[in-house]
């Protein structure tokens, strides 16, 4: 691992926001590494507030978006709202197509089939709605690059709204309306809404028409939550408050869908965390192992035993897209070995009997192994399609980008793209994606990188500190939760390593004279034992957590590395 220091703000400015906001130089320090600076700042960042919200047709054609909208409703005509199969698609859909339910009947949802159709706006379901007098299609979370589909559906008479959040190409789609707050001739304020994001504008100014308040909408944050956690986008900004509000209405009302997936779970209170580890891979596994549409059901769902029957039947869709996961990843680092391709700079691989609904979960897992740009490739239809992810820092959608010549189609983002392209073009693609990122992937982000805050004296853990560090939630990009280094640790001679496999580490710190010990694990650290055996000092890089065991809360180091002295 490669340690980081983040610079140190200047003594001056630090000691301003301290005294302005009556806090220490420490928490003020952390403030400013995340770009706060004032009073008025500080306050948005701690009591995020719904009318913090920017104004939705501040969005470029978000006022022909929804007068085409309203046309339809007083045309009676009928709406299909079709999104993509993953987190952010199903959650979008199920919050556009619910909002317009309530008081309009002529509304229906299309998920594209991720096998026969593919990523994105597809002919087939273009034709579906053209079969089925559908004349208005709004497409979320994809639609930006379908120029030539949108062009089609416009000779069958079916017009487009597109809602987007991906990199726009050289030409727009010509659409009645392009909502993409990526857009170059978009001055919307804030660009990185999430596809359900931009969903929910769309609705923020549909419901202004029709004199709600935010407040009437407050109800479908849990979804755009869901939609903010799962598709990694930055935690600052209009997603903090989106993100903020979203969790409280997850956590007092969430609606019967997501109820029935965590109603087992004996939590009191959902962090985003759980939303990204347990919430969203279980909407997630509908679209991978059976169909997205199977998730819209369940989040549309109003009544709560219903919801219950697709709730289970999702839950077998995620262990087996576990079973699934472990099975491929297994072959995939087998054939790295086998083709002894350890060295490459970038890792791509392919077998045409790979699951495709599970190649980008193996693409990331790949990644933890050989930290590297990484393209996971099977088998759809008569072309071959990728999963690709990247590693901190590197934007893997320009390195694809430059490899264009061998396919077919691809989109996605910095740190994860799709893409497709002919078998005979794969080798040549390969081959090609690895001269690129030779050239142009750095060596020093060939090393897993951790980022840190500050350093910090044990001594500061007090449950005060930490009171102060939870109200920096929710955490995402951008805001991540603060880590610190600390040096001169001992272990007090009780550290073991524990779990089945003794893959982690359990200590109790001692930091220099003084004698209070502090309780720390180390999860997939437990080869470091020998560093802390026979009270040597070393480095560590931690959050600070809380323990709960028994009823009793106890704060805990979250050890992220540890280093010799």
């Amino acid at each position: 691992m490669r340690w980081t220091l983040k610079p140190v703000p200047e003594k001056e400015k630090i000691e301003h926001l301290a005294k302005a906001l009556s806090v220490d130089d420490l928490v003020a320090q952390l403030l400013i590494q995340r770009g706060i600076e004032t009073f008025d700042e500080a306050k948005k960042f701690f009591r995020p507030s719904i009318t913090d919200l920017h104004n939705p047709y501040l969005m470029k054609d978000m006022e022909l978006a929804v007068e085409r909208i309203e046309k339809a409703i007083e045309n009676q005509e009928n709406i299909l709202v079709y999104g993509d199969y993953d987190v952010d698609g199903t959650t979008a859909v199920s919050l556009v197509s619910s909002y317009l339910k309530t008081f309009y009947p002529n509304v229906a949802t299309y998920i594209p089939d991720r096998y026969e159709e593919g990523y994105g706006v597809s002919y087939k379901g273009i034709d579906f709605a053209h079969d089925n007098d559908f004349s208005l299609i709004i497409a979320l979370d994809c639609g930006i690059k379908a120029i030539e589909k949108v062009t089609y559906a416009t000779k069958k008479n079916i017009d487009f709204i597109i809602c987007d959040h991906h990199r726009p190409g050289k030409k727009l789609p010509k659409a009645v309306a392009v909502l993409d707050p990526k857009r170059d001739d978009c001055d919307y304020p804030y660009d990185e809404l999430c596809g359900c994001g931009v969903g929910f504008k769309l609705i923020q100014a549909i419901g202004e028409k029709r004199g709600q308040t935010i407040d009437d909408l407050a109800s479908y944050l849990d979804l755009v939550v869901t939609a903010i956690a799962a598709d990694i986008v930055p935690l600052t900004g209009e997603n903090r408050v989106l993100a903020y509000f979203g969790l409280l209405v997850l956590n007092k009302s969430p609606r019967a869908g997501i109820k029935a997936m965590i109603h087992q779970l004996n939590k009191k209170e959902l962090t985003i965390t759980d939303v990204v580890f347990i919430v969203a891979p279980r909407i997630n596994a509908a679209g991978r192992i059976k169909h997205g549409q199977y998730a819209v059901e369940l989040l549309t769902e109003d009544n709560f035993e219903t919801a219950l029957e697709y709730a289970k039947a999702i839950e077998q869709n995620n262990s087996d897209r576990k079973e699934l996961d472990k099975t491929i990843t297994h072959e995939a680092l087998q054939q790295i070995e086998e083709n002894n391709e350890q060295q490459n700079v970038s890792t791509v691989v392919y077998s045409e009997t790979w699951h495709k609904g599970v190649i980008g979960i193996v693409a990331s897992r790949l990644i933890e192994t050989y930290y590297k740009p990484t393209l996971v490739f099977t088998k759809s239809g008569d072309k071959l399609a990728a999963s690709a992810r990247s590693v901190r820092g590197y934007d893997v959608y320009n390195a694809i980008e430059q490899c264009s010549e061998f396919i077919e189609q691809f989109g996605g983002h910095k740190y994860a793209a799709g893409l497709t392209l002919k078998p005979e073009n794969y080798e040549n693609f390969k081959k090609k994606f690895e001269e690129v990122v030779s050239e142009t992937l750095p060596n020093k982000l060939k090393t897993p990188e951790i980022l840190i805050d500050c350093e910090l004296e044990l001594t500061n853990i007090t449950p005060k500190f930490q009171r102060i560090l939870k109200q920096f939630a929710p955490f995402g990009p951008q805001n991540m939760r603060p880590v610190f280094m600390a040096d001169g640790l001992r272990d007090n001679g009780y550290g073991k390593q524990v779990g089945e496999d003794k893959s982690h580490l359990k200590l109790n710190l001692i930091n220099g004279a003084d004698k209070k010990t502090y309780n720390a694990i180390g999860f997939g650290l437990g080869d470091r034992n020998k560093l802390i055996a026979n009270g040597k000092t070393f480095k560590a890089v931690f959050n600070i957590d809380e323990n709960h065991w028994k009823g009793v809360t106890s704060l805990q180091l979250l050890l992220k590395d540890i280093k010799e002295e």
